[in-house]
Protein backbone atom coordinates (compact mmCIF):
# COMPACT_ATOMS: atom_id res chain seq x y z
CA UNK A 1 0.00 0.00 0.00
CA UNK A 2 1.14 2.81 -0.84
CA UNK A 3 1.30 5.82 1.96
CA UNK A 4 0.74 8.98 1.53
CA UNK A 5 0.86 12.48 4.11
CA UNK A 6 0.52 15.92 4.04
CA UNK A 7 3.35 17.04 2.20
CA UNK A 8 3.36 20.85 3.82
CA UNK A 9 4.05 18.92 7.30
CA UNK A 10 7.47 17.74 6.06
CA UNK A 11 7.99 21.52 5.24
CA UNK A 12 6.82 22.92 8.21
CA UNK A 13 7.64 24.36 11.93
CA UNK A 14 5.16 24.13 14.46
CA UNK A 15 4.83 26.61 17.22
CA UNK A 16 2.53 24.71 20.30
CA UNK A 17 0.58 27.16 22.15
CA UNK A 18 -1.45 26.87 25.26
CA UNK A 19 -3.99 29.59 24.82
CA UNK A 20 -4.56 30.74 28.41
CA UNK A 21 -1.24 31.34 28.80
CA UNK A 22 0.32 33.15 25.73
CA UNK A 23 -1.12 36.67 24.70
CA UNK A 24 -3.77 38.50 26.38
CA UNK A 25 -5.42 40.30 23.74
CA UNK A 26 -5.51 44.36 23.75
CA UNK A 27 -9.39 44.38 22.55
CA UNK A 28 -11.59 44.98 25.12
CA UNK A 29 -13.50 42.84 27.10
CA UNK A 30 -17.29 42.37 27.71
CA UNK A 31 -19.90 40.86 30.19
CA UNK A 32 -18.13 37.83 32.39
CA UNK A 33 -15.07 38.24 30.40
CA UNK A 34 -13.93 41.67 31.96
CA UNK A 35 -13.66 39.24 35.11
CA UNK A 36 -11.41 40.39 38.03
CA UNK A 37 -10.80 36.91 39.24
CA UNK A 38 -8.45 36.41 36.53
CA UNK A 39 -5.18 35.69 37.85
CA UNK A 40 -1.99 38.15 37.34
CA UNK A 41 -0.63 37.81 34.85
CA UNK A 42 2.89 37.63 35.96
CA UNK A 43 1.99 35.40 39.17
CA UNK A 44 2.99 31.65 39.38
CA UNK A 45 0.26 29.44 37.39
CA UNK A 46 -2.35 27.45 39.30
CA UNK A 47 -3.75 24.06 38.53
CA UNK A 48 -6.84 26.09 38.42
CA UNK A 49 -6.70 29.38 37.56
CA UNK A 50 -7.30 31.76 34.43
CA UNK A 51 -4.70 33.87 33.03
CA UNK A 52 -6.87 35.60 30.43
CA UNK A 53 -5.13 34.62 26.89
CA UNK A 54 -7.25 34.26 24.21
CA UNK A 55 -7.10 33.81 20.60
CA UNK A 56 -7.51 37.64 19.84
CA UNK A 57 -4.17 38.09 21.61
CA UNK A 58 -2.39 35.25 19.33
CA UNK A 59 -3.64 36.65 16.47
CA UNK A 60 -1.93 39.94 17.31
CA UNK A 61 1.43 38.48 18.39
CA UNK A 62 1.53 36.85 14.50
CA UNK A 63 4.10 39.17 12.96
CA UNK A 64 6.00 37.55 16.29
CA UNK A 65 5.17 33.93 15.10
CA UNK A 66 5.93 34.27 11.87
CA UNK A 67 9.40 36.07 12.54
CA UNK A 68 10.83 32.77 13.76
CA UNK A 69 10.06 30.80 10.97
CA UNK A 70 6.92 29.54 11.80
CA UNK A 71 4.82 28.23 9.13
CA UNK A 72 2.12 26.11 11.68
CA UNK A 73 0.46 26.49 15.30
CA UNK A 74 -0.69 23.53 17.16
CA UNK A 75 -3.35 24.31 19.68
CA UNK A 76 -3.78 22.50 22.98
CA UNK A 77 -7.94 22.11 23.10
CA UNK A 78 -9.54 25.47 22.41
CA UNK A 79 -13.34 23.93 23.07
CA UNK A 80 -15.49 25.40 25.52
CA UNK A 81 -14.49 24.12 29.21
CA UNK A 82 -14.34 24.16 32.59
CA UNK A 83 -10.66 24.01 32.79
CA UNK A 84 -7.61 26.85 31.86
CA UNK A 85 -6.23 23.53 29.76
CA UNK A 86 -9.60 22.50 28.67
CA UNK A 87 -9.33 18.85 28.32
CA UNK A 88 -12.65 18.91 29.84
CA UNK A 89 -14.97 19.49 26.89
CA UNK A 90 -18.50 20.90 27.47
CA UNK A 91 -18.83 21.59 24.04
CA UNK A 92 -17.34 20.45 20.87
CA UNK A 93 -18.76 23.04 18.74
CA UNK A 94 -18.16 25.83 20.79
CA UNK A 95 -14.74 27.61 20.79
CA UNK A 96 -14.77 28.88 24.76
CA UNK A 97 -15.20 32.25 24.68
CA UNK A 98 -13.31 33.24 27.16
CA UNK A 99 -11.01 32.10 24.12
CA UNK A 100 -13.09 34.67 21.52
CA UNK A 101 -15.27 32.17 20.32
CA UNK A 102 -15.90 30.59 17.31
CA UNK A 103 -15.33 34.20 15.98
CA UNK A 104 -11.84 34.90 17.16
CA UNK A 105 -11.08 31.27 15.44
CA UNK A 106 -12.67 32.50 12.24
CA UNK A 107 -10.36 35.63 12.14
CA UNK A 108 -7.30 33.63 13.19
CA UNK A 109 -7.28 30.79 10.90
CA UNK A 110 -8.17 33.52 8.20
CA UNK A 111 -5.31 35.88 9.40
CA UNK A 112 -2.78 32.67 9.23
CA UNK A 113 -3.80 31.34 5.87
CA UNK A 114 -3.32 35.12 4.68
CA UNK A 115 0.48 34.39 5.81
CA UNK A 116 0.30 30.41 4.39
CA UNK A 117 0.89 29.25 8.04
CA UNK A 118 -1.29 26.33 9.07
CA UNK A 119 -3.73 25.84 12.19
CA UNK A 120 -4.01 22.28 14.01
CA UNK A 121 -6.15 21.91 16.64
CA UNK A 122 -6.53 19.16 19.95
CA UNK A 123 -9.22 17.28 19.84
CA UNK A 124 -9.77 15.28 22.83
CA UNK A 125 -12.36 12.68 21.91
CA UNK A 126 -11.65 9.94 24.52
CA UNK A 127 -13.10 11.58 27.03
CA UNK A 128 -15.67 14.41 27.83
CA UNK A 129 -16.24 16.77 30.58
CA UNK A 130 -18.76 16.17 33.44
CA UNK A 131 -20.13 19.22 32.35
CA UNK A 132 -20.92 18.21 28.41
CA UNK A 133 -24.77 18.18 27.70
CA UNK A 134 -25.10 14.17 27.22
CA UNK A 135 -23.33 13.36 30.23
CA UNK A 136 -25.23 15.88 32.08
CA UNK A 137 -28.35 14.31 30.75
CA UNK A 138 -27.53 11.10 32.29
CA UNK A 139 -26.62 12.56 35.78
CA UNK A 140 -30.38 14.17 35.74
CA UNK A 141 -32.04 11.44 34.33
CA UNK A 142 -30.32 7.95 35.16
CA UNK A 143 -30.85 5.18 32.90
CA UNK A 144 -34.41 6.97 31.39
CA UNK A 145 -31.45 9.10 29.79
CA UNK A 146 -31.50 8.90 25.93
CA UNK A 147 -27.67 8.83 26.24
CA UNK A 148 -26.99 6.41 28.59
CA UNK A 149 -25.00 4.29 26.30
CA UNK A 150 -23.16 6.78 24.99
CA UNK A 151 -20.82 6.00 28.20
CA UNK A 152 -19.77 3.31 30.50
CA UNK A 153 -21.87 3.34 33.11
CA UNK A 154 -20.97 0.32 35.88
CA UNK A 155 -23.59 0.64 38.66
CA UNK A 156 -26.15 3.29 40.43
CA UNK A 157 -25.96 5.58 41.57
CA UNK A 158 -23.67 8.03 39.88
CA UNK A 159 -21.20 9.94 41.47
CA UNK A 160 -19.40 12.48 39.83
CA UNK A 161 -18.26 14.87 42.99
CA UNK A 162 -18.15 12.76 45.58
CA UNK A 163 -14.32 11.29 45.84
CA UNK A 164 -15.73 9.11 49.06
CA UNK A 165 -18.31 7.25 47.10
CA UNK A 166 -17.51 4.77 44.19
CA UNK A 167 -17.97 7.07 40.27
CA UNK A 168 -19.88 4.06 39.18
CA UNK A 169 -18.70 4.84 35.39
CA UNK A 170 -15.20 4.69 33.68
CA UNK A 171 -13.05 8.08 33.38
CA UNK A 172 -9.79 8.93 32.18
CA UNK A 173 -6.70 7.09 34.32
CA UNK A 174 -9.74 7.39 36.97
CA UNK A 175 -10.40 10.62 37.36
CA UNK A 176 -14.10 11.13 37.76
CA UNK A 177 -14.35 15.12 35.76
CA UNK A 178 -13.39 12.69 32.63
CA UNK A 179 -16.31 10.41 31.86
CA UNK A 180 -14.89 8.24 29.39
CA UNK A 181 -16.99 7.83 25.50
CA UNK A 182 -18.26 4.05 24.86
CA UNK A 183 -16.66 4.52 21.34
CA UNK A 184 -18.20 1.10 20.30
CA UNK A 185 -21.69 2.75 20.56
CA UNK A 186 -22.55 3.99 16.25
CA UNK A 187 -24.14 7.45 17.63
CA UNK A 188 -21.01 8.26 19.71
CA UNK A 189 -18.19 7.35 16.85
CA UNK A 190 -20.67 9.68 14.59
CA UNK A 191 -20.86 11.97 16.81
CA UNK A 192 -17.26 12.08 17.14
CA UNK A 193 -17.03 11.75 13.19
CA UNK A 194 -19.02 14.22 12.27
CA UNK A 195 -17.12 17.32 15.01
CA UNK A 196 -13.49 16.37 12.85
CA UNK A 197 -15.61 17.28 9.36
CA UNK A 198 -17.16 20.21 10.93
CA UNK A 199 -13.99 21.82 11.95
CA UNK A 200 -11.94 20.73 9.00
CA UNK A 201 -14.70 22.99 7.26
CA UNK A 202 -14.22 25.61 9.41
CA UNK A 203 -10.59 26.12 8.15
CA UNK A 204 -8.73 23.86 10.17
CA UNK A 205 -5.37 22.17 8.72
CA UNK A 206 -5.42 19.53 10.84
CA UNK A 207 -6.11 17.17 14.40
CA UNK A 208 -3.44 16.52 17.21
CA UNK A 209 -5.42 13.68 18.91
CA UNK A 210 -5.31 12.97 22.62
CA UNK A 211 -4.57 9.67 24.41
CA UNK A 212 -5.33 7.97 21.13
CA UNK A 213 -4.60 4.83 22.20
CA UNK A 214 -7.07 4.71 24.63
CA UNK A 215 -10.00 4.40 21.85
CA UNK A 216 -9.66 0.39 21.52
CA UNK A 217 -13.00 0.16 18.81
CA UNK A 218 -11.93 -1.98 15.71
CA UNK A 219 -11.82 0.47 12.65
CA UNK A 220 -12.45 3.80 14.71
CA UNK A 221 -8.83 5.61 13.33
CA UNK A 222 -8.93 4.19 9.93
CA UNK A 223 -12.59 5.58 9.66
CA UNK A 224 -11.71 8.61 11.59
CA UNK A 225 -9.06 8.87 8.68
CA UNK A 226 -11.24 8.44 5.78
CA UNK A 227 -14.08 11.00 6.99
CA UNK A 228 -10.83 13.68 7.49
CA UNK A 229 -9.15 12.93 4.22
CA UNK A 230 -12.29 13.22 2.21
CA UNK A 231 -12.74 16.78 3.49
CA UNK A 232 -9.21 17.71 3.25
CA UNK A 233 -7.08 15.40 1.75
CA UNK A 234 -4.17 17.58 3.26
CA UNK A 235 -5.48 17.43 6.49
CA UNK A 236 -2.35 16.48 8.99
CA UNK A 237 -3.67 13.65 11.86
CA UNK A 238 -0.57 13.32 14.33
CA UNK A 239 -1.39 10.88 17.57
CA UNK A 240 -0.15 11.57 21.00
CA UNK A 241 1.74 8.20 21.54
CA UNK A 242 4.72 8.12 23.95
CA UNK A 243 6.14 4.68 22.97
CA UNK A 244 6.75 2.89 19.52
CA UNK A 245 3.51 3.88 17.83
CA UNK A 246 4.15 1.23 14.77
CA UNK A 247 0.26 -0.20 15.29
CA UNK A 248 -1.20 3.62 14.18
CA UNK A 249 2.01 4.84 11.59
CA UNK A 250 0.77 2.13 8.90
CA UNK A 251 -0.49 4.61 6.62
CA UNK A 252 -4.42 3.85 7.72
CA UNK A 253 -4.70 5.75 10.47
CA UNK A 254 -2.09 8.78 11.71
CA UNK A 255 0.10 10.66 9.78
CA UNK A 256 2.76 10.71 12.36
CA UNK A 257 3.20 10.78 16.39
CA UNK A 258 4.40 13.25 19.10
CA UNK A 259 8.07 12.35 18.84
CA UNK A 260 8.86 11.53 22.21
CA UNK A 261 11.64 9.05 21.35
CA UNK A 262 13.66 11.27 19.57
CA UNK A 263 12.71 14.00 22.39
CA UNK A 264 14.07 11.48 25.86
CA UNK A 265 17.21 10.19 23.24
CA UNK A 266 18.30 13.57 22.44
CA UNK A 267 17.95 14.84 25.88
CA UNK A 268 20.18 11.93 27.54
CA UNK A 269 22.61 12.72 24.91
CA UNK A 270 22.62 16.78 24.42
CA UNK A 271 22.22 17.12 28.21
CA UNK A 272 23.44 13.83 29.56
CA UNK A 273 24.53 14.14 33.33
CA UNK A 274 23.28 17.37 33.72
CA UNK A 275 19.31 16.47 33.52
CA UNK A 276 17.28 17.45 36.50
CA UNK A 277 15.85 14.08 37.77
CA UNK A 278 13.43 15.55 39.72
CA UNK A 279 11.87 17.27 36.41
CA UNK A 280 11.68 13.98 34.32
CA UNK A 281 11.11 11.34 36.97
CA UNK A 282 7.56 9.65 36.74
CA UNK A 283 6.58 10.68 33.40
CA UNK A 284 5.60 8.57 30.88
CA UNK A 285 9.30 9.28 29.06
CA UNK A 286 12.90 8.82 29.78
CA UNK A 287 15.18 11.40 28.99
CA UNK A 288 18.26 9.28 31.63
CA UNK A 289 20.62 7.78 32.14
CA UNK A 290 23.01 9.98 29.77
CA UNK A 291 24.03 8.28 26.67
CA UNK A 292 27.35 7.96 24.93
CA UNK A 293 27.14 9.26 20.98
CA UNK A 294 27.65 5.48 20.19
CA UNK A 295 24.75 5.03 22.10
CA UNK A 296 22.88 7.90 20.84
CA UNK A 297 23.57 6.84 17.44
CA UNK A 298 21.75 3.21 17.86
CA UNK A 299 18.98 4.97 19.41
CA UNK A 300 18.51 6.96 16.68
CA UNK A 301 18.89 4.46 13.95
CA UNK A 302 16.15 2.22 16.08
CA UNK A 303 13.67 5.41 15.35
CA UNK A 304 14.03 6.02 11.88
CA UNK A 305 13.59 2.10 11.45
CA UNK A 306 10.42 2.21 13.28
CA UNK A 307 8.02 3.27 10.58
CA UNK A 308 8.01 4.18 6.60
CA UNK A 309 9.73 6.82 5.67
CA UNK A 310 7.01 8.72 4.37
CA UNK A 311 5.93 8.70 7.66
CA UNK A 312 9.46 9.92 9.20
CA UNK A 313 9.08 13.03 7.49
CA UNK A 314 5.70 13.60 9.18
CA UNK A 315 6.40 13.21 12.77
CA UNK A 316 6.03 15.94 14.84
CA UNK A 317 9.22 16.08 16.98
CA UNK A 318 9.83 17.85 20.48
CA UNK A 319 11.95 18.60 22.96
CA UNK A 320 8.82 19.57 25.37
CA UNK A 321 5.09 20.26 25.65
CA UNK A 322 2.48 20.86 28.31
CA UNK A 323 3.00 18.25 29.50
CA UNK A 324 6.89 17.94 30.59
CA UNK A 325 9.09 20.16 32.44
CA UNK A 326 10.46 23.18 30.36
CA UNK A 327 14.01 22.15 28.25
CA UNK A 328 15.66 24.95 29.87
CA UNK A 329 14.40 23.74 33.64
CA UNK A 330 15.24 19.69 32.57
CA UNK A 331 18.82 20.83 31.42
CA UNK A 332 19.17 22.79 35.13
CA UNK A 333 19.45 26.14 33.49
CA UNK A 334 22.21 24.84 31.06
CA UNK A 335 22.02 26.70 28.09
CA UNK A 336 24.04 25.47 25.86
CA UNK A 337 22.37 21.99 26.46
CA UNK A 338 19.24 23.80 25.27
CA UNK A 339 20.91 24.95 22.10
CA UNK A 340 22.33 21.49 21.48
CA UNK A 341 19.55 19.85 21.57
CA UNK A 342 17.62 22.85 18.89
CA UNK A 343 20.51 21.68 16.98
CA UNK A 344 19.60 18.34 16.67
CA UNK A 345 16.02 18.61 16.39
CA UNK A 346 16.18 20.97 13.64
CA UNK A 347 18.36 18.85 11.76
CA UNK A 348 15.91 15.55 12.21
CA UNK A 349 13.61 14.04 9.74
CA UNK A 350 10.31 15.17 10.42
CA UNK A 351 8.75 18.63 11.67
CA UNK A 352 10.49 20.54 14.63
CA UNK A 353 7.67 21.79 17.30
CA UNK A 354 8.29 24.75 19.36
CA UNK A 355 6.50 24.88 22.95
CA UNK A 356 5.77 28.87 23.17
CA UNK A 357 8.58 30.29 25.42
CA UNK A 358 11.25 27.72 24.77
CA UNK A 359 12.49 30.25 22.12
CA UNK A 360 13.48 32.41 24.65
CA UNK A 361 14.24 30.49 27.07
CA UNK A 362 11.26 30.41 29.63
CA UNK A 363 11.84 27.94 32.84
CA UNK A 364 9.23 25.86 34.18
CA UNK A 365 8.72 22.95 36.12
CA UNK A 366 6.34 19.86 36.46
CA UNK A 367 2.16 20.76 35.99
CA UNK A 368 1.56 23.56 36.59
CA UNK A 369 4.61 25.27 35.95
CA UNK A 370 5.47 24.72 32.51
CA UNK A 371 2.62 26.14 31.57
CA UNK A 372 3.73 29.93 32.75
CA UNK A 373 2.95 32.96 30.68
CA UNK A 374 4.94 34.01 27.88
CA UNK A 375 7.40 36.57 28.88
CA UNK A 376 7.57 39.61 28.10
CA UNK A 377 10.49 40.72 25.67
CA UNK A 378 12.62 42.52 29.07
CA UNK A 379 13.55 38.73 30.42
CA UNK A 380 13.74 37.13 27.02
CA UNK A 381 17.56 35.16 26.32
CA UNK A 382 18.15 36.58 23.17
CA UNK A 383 21.24 33.77 22.46
CA UNK A 384 18.23 31.21 22.24
CA UNK A 385 16.53 32.94 20.22
CA UNK A 386 19.07 34.01 18.11
CA UNK A 387 20.08 30.49 17.78
CA UNK A 388 16.48 29.39 17.36
CA UNK A 389 15.86 31.60 14.08
CA UNK A 390 19.53 30.05 12.58
CA UNK A 391 18.41 26.93 12.58
CA UNK A 392 14.96 27.59 11.64
CA UNK A 393 16.28 30.01 8.35
CA UNK A 394 18.47 27.16 7.89
CA UNK A 395 16.04 24.36 7.44
CA UNK A 396 13.84 26.88 5.16
CA UNK A 397 16.64 27.68 3.05
CA UNK A 398 18.11 23.80 2.67
CA UNK A 399 15.48 21.27 1.25
CA UNK A 400 18.17 18.63 2.57
CA UNK A 401 17.30 19.15 6.17
CA UNK A 402 13.76 18.84 5.93
CA UNK A 403 13.52 15.83 3.58
CA UNK A 404 16.86 14.60 2.48
CA UNK A 405 18.28 11.39 3.88
CA UNK A 406 19.95 10.27 7.00
CA UNK A 407 23.15 8.77 7.81
CA UNK A 408 25.60 8.82 10.18
CA UNK A 409 28.93 9.03 9.67
CA UNK A 410 30.13 9.26 12.84
CA UNK A 411 29.58 8.50 16.33
CA UNK A 412 32.28 7.80 19.53
CA UNK A 413 32.65 9.13 23.20
CA UNK A 414 30.80 12.75 23.25
CA UNK A 415 31.13 13.00 19.01
CA UNK A 416 28.05 12.93 16.91
CA UNK A 417 28.10 13.15 13.61
CA UNK A 418 25.61 12.93 10.51
CA UNK A 419 25.12 13.59 6.86
CA UNK A 420 21.17 15.16 5.53
CA UNK A 421 21.27 14.43 1.77
CA UNK A 422 18.88 15.40 -1.10
CA UNK A 423 20.51 14.82 -4.50
CA UNK A 424 23.41 16.86 -5.12
CA UNK A 425 22.52 18.92 -2.01
CA UNK A 426 24.50 17.67 1.50
CA UNK A 427 24.78 19.14 5.17
CA UNK A 428 26.72 17.45 7.50
CA UNK A 429 25.94 18.57 11.09
CA UNK A 430 28.41 17.31 13.98
CA UNK A 431 27.77 17.55 17.61
CA UNK A 432 30.28 17.71 20.79
CA UNK A 433 28.66 17.26 24.43
CA UNK A 434 32.00 17.06 25.78
CA UNK A 435 33.65 19.26 27.81
CA UNK A 436 36.97 19.43 25.69
CA UNK A 437 37.28 20.25 21.96
CA UNK A 438 37.58 17.42 19.97
CA UNK A 439 39.43 16.78 16.50
CA UNK A 440 37.83 14.15 14.24
CA UNK A 441 38.60 13.08 10.39
CA UNK A 442 35.71 12.03 8.71
CA UNK A 443 35.15 9.92 5.91
CA UNK A 444 33.53 11.81 3.01
CA UNK A 445 34.55 9.27 0.56
CA UNK A 446 30.83 8.21 -0.19
CA UNK A 447 29.65 11.66 -0.15
CA UNK A 448 29.16 13.48 -3.26
CA UNK A 449 30.53 16.80 -2.65
CA UNK A 450 33.03 18.14 -0.28
CA UNK A 451 31.79 20.30 2.41
CA UNK A 452 33.43 23.52 1.81
CA UNK A 453 31.91 25.97 4.38
CA UNK A 454 30.83 26.17 8.05
CA UNK A 455 27.07 27.52 7.63
CA UNK A 456 26.54 27.31 11.51
CA UNK A 457 28.54 26.86 14.50
CA UNK A 458 32.19 27.92 15.43
CA UNK A 459 34.28 24.96 14.59
CA UNK A 460 37.29 24.41 11.79
CA UNK A 461 37.18 23.01 8.89
CA UNK A 462 40.43 21.70 7.15
CA UNK A 463 39.95 18.92 4.12
CA UNK A 464 42.98 16.14 3.62
CA UNK A 465 42.16 14.20 0.69
CA UNK A 466 38.65 12.82 0.84
CA UNK A 467 38.65 13.42 4.46
CA UNK A 468 37.25 16.57 5.88
CA UNK A 469 39.41 17.62 9.38
CA UNK A 470 36.73 19.11 12.20
CA UNK A 471 38.15 20.65 15.26
CA UNK A 472 34.68 21.33 17.37
CA UNK A 473 35.36 23.19 20.21
CA UNK A 474 33.28 21.79 23.69
CA UNK A 475 30.01 21.50 24.18
CA UNK A 476 29.24 22.75 20.25
CA UNK A 477 27.69 22.05 17.05
CA UNK A 478 28.39 22.16 13.52
CA UNK A 479 26.72 22.53 10.32
CA UNK A 480 28.80 22.33 6.82
CA UNK A 481 27.63 22.14 3.19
Amino acid sequence: MEIKTPDWVKHAVFYQIFPDRFARSQRSRQGFLNNTNLEAWDAPPTYQGYKGGDLWGVLEQLDYIQSLGINAIYFTPIFQSASNHRYHTHDYYQVDPMLGGNQALRALIDAAHDRNMKIVLDGVFNHSSRGFFFFHDVLENGSNSPWVNWFKIIDWPLAPYDGNLPANYHAWAGIRSLPTFNHDHPDVKEYIMKIAEYWLEFGIDGWRLDVPYEIKTPGFWQEFRQRVKGINSDAYIVGEVWSDAHEWLDGTQFDGVLNYLFNEATIAFAVGDRVALEQVKYNSYYPYPALDAAEYANKIQAILKLYPWEIQLTQLNVLGSHDTSRLITIADGDQTSVELCNLLLFTFPGAPSIYYGDEVGLPGGKDPDCRRVFPPESVWNQEILNTHKQLISLRQNYPALRIGNYQVLYAVATVYIFVRSLEREELIVAVNVGTESIMVNVDCRNLQNQPHQVLFGNGEMIQKGENVCLTIPPRSGLILA
